[in-house]
């Protein structure tokens, strides 16, 4: 019986197979959709920008070869400026509230004075509190640092992300970082709810409370009123500096554990960590809401290779096996997370130019499916 984040798989045929796991569905996040009348569960898809639509088609293939009881929901979500705010399409937000589940190719912000991120606008407009991201290395796939095995949970929300900035005078601007026990206290929890199911002992606390001691203090201190909570659980706290050294150091120190920290250093080293086993384009990502919760690629879209059959569907594949497990469609991410890291692993042909190989984006897709 194979065991990785927290998920069994009977099938022992290949020694490439782990899981990226959701926190346990008795939790905040639960996934509470129902199949249709023909059986298939209808998810929204979003494309994205640049390459997004070539990896989206990719997704959309495998899952049709795999069976996937699912149907695609494609949605665009190019903004426009309300009252001064960046604003999603009804018709996209109507989709994603109804199917309470999607998949996210890159996405660029429209330049011009007044845009907020794409991203930050749907994290708040979806009220997706917390981000995980594991990492683990690729077997097949070599970088400087074997056996990463690393998650991390960020909150989604509020800190430095808050969008409070303005010009005191001319040459001077403040930024406010936003801390509030409300915030801290949900991404904490399920940080521990997460480290439950997967069956990780340790939850560790990443932050700068030395410097930052209301604002990073606040945060610390709610987590000793959750840890309280989950007394089979270690709760440790770590300076961001110590985390960001130690991390490169040696990642086994934190192969055993789950990492949760503010907005801000959750994107830092979140991206720290996905270059550890080789890039964004091998780094899955969930964004969790009480009700909604998006799955996404998120490495950039890439307007300078868009349209010549050199993107890589790792990351966007990887996401959605995340998507199919919080879904409870467990068997179908592991056939097809397999067939993808088979893929990998099975030589630089069949990888793509991002991964030191010459695939393109047609031949990588038709290799998973044939591992499927």
């Amino acid at each position: 019986m194979l065991r990785n984040f927290g998920l069994t798989s009977t099938r022992r045929s290949v020694n490439l197979f782990r899981s990226y796991a959701t926190a346990g569905s008795s939790f905040t996040g639960q996934f509470t959709g129902k199949p249709n009348e023909k059986g298939l569960y209808t998810v929204t898809m979003i494309p994205g920008d640049g390459i997004g639509p070539e990896i989206a088609e990719s997704v959309t293939k495998i899952y049709a070869a795999a069976e996937v009881p699912i149907e695609w929901e494609s949605v665009d979500v190019t903004p426009s400026l309300i009252n001064g705010k960046t604003t999603i399409p009804a018709d996209a937000v109507a989709s994603i509230n109804k199917n309470l589940v999607a998949l996210k190719g890159p996405l660029a912000t429209p330049v011009g004075k007044g845009h907020q991120s794409m991203n930050l606008t749907l994290r708040r407009t979806f009220s997706l509190f917390a981000n995980v991201r594991p990492c683990k290395s690729v077997e097949g796939f070599k970088t400087p640092y074997d056996g990463v095995d690393t998650v991390l949970i960020r909150e989604n929300t509020e800190g430095e992300y808050s969008g409070i900035e303005h010009e005191i005078v001319p040459g001077v601007v403040q930024s406010i970082k936003l801390i509030t026990k409300e915030a801290s206290a949900r991404v904490i929890k399920y940080a521990f709810e997460y480290a439950k199911s997967v069956g990780k002992k340790e939850v560790l606390v990443v932050h700068k409370a030395s410097i930052m001691k209301l604002s990073d203090g606040l945060f610390v201190e709610t987590a000793k009123e959750i840890g309280k909570d989950y007394p089979d659980i270690k709760l440790s706290y770590e300076l961001l500096d110590n985390t960001s050294l130690k991390l490169c150091a040696d990642p086994s120190d934190y192969k055993k554990l789950v990492m949760v920290m503010p907005n801000l250093y959750g994107d830092i080293m979140s991206d720290l960590s996905s270059g550890l086993i080789g890039g964004l384009g091998l780094t899955p990502s969930g964004n969790m809401g009480d009700k909604v919760s998006i799955f996404e690629a998120v490495h950039g879209s890439a307007p300078d290779i868009a349209g010549k059959g050199l993107a890589n569907p790792t990351a966007l594949l990887l996401s959605s096996c995340m998507m199919l497990r919080h879904m409870s469609l467990n068997p179908y991410a592991d056939k097809i997370e397999e067939a993808v890291l088979k893929t990998i692993a099975s030589g630089a042909e069949n990888r793509t130019k991002d991964l030191k190989g010459s695939a393109s984006t047609s031949h990588f897709t038709e290799q998973v499916i044939k591992n499927l």
